[in-house]
């Protein structure tokens, strides 16, 4: 069996390929699509609101979610849907969704 000496160089060059192999994975997950299901604290970080306001959204009915044991999900395009829904100008005229502009 044959023994093979590596180096610090040959340690170097593998950070450097690793880092950049990582790199590339980030910048995909970046700019990849977005994820479909949601976490409380990743709405509340999207919308910039309070979980008072999250749960209020949930509560009324607004904001739809579905739990699985004690985590709570939300789907992404039904946020985005209520975005859209209620940008300035654009309200539904059955005044389902809550208007955001607060």
């Amino acid at each position: 069996m044959a023994l093979e000496v590596i180096t610090t160089d040959d340690l170097r060059e593998f950070k450097i390929e690793l880092l950049d192999e990582i790199k590339k994975l980030l910048k995909l997950n970046a700019s990849g699509t977005e994820k479909k299901w949601l976490k409380s604290y990743e709405v509340k970080e999207l919308l910039n609101i309070s979980p008072g306001t999250l749960q209020h959204l949930r509560v009324s009915g607004i904001l739809p979610y579905t739990k699985i044991g004690g985590t709570i999900y939300y789907d992404h395009s039904e946020i985005q849907k209520i975005l859209a829904d209620n940008k300035s100008g654009n309200y539904p005229a059955n005044n389902e969704y809550l208007h955001l502009d607060t």
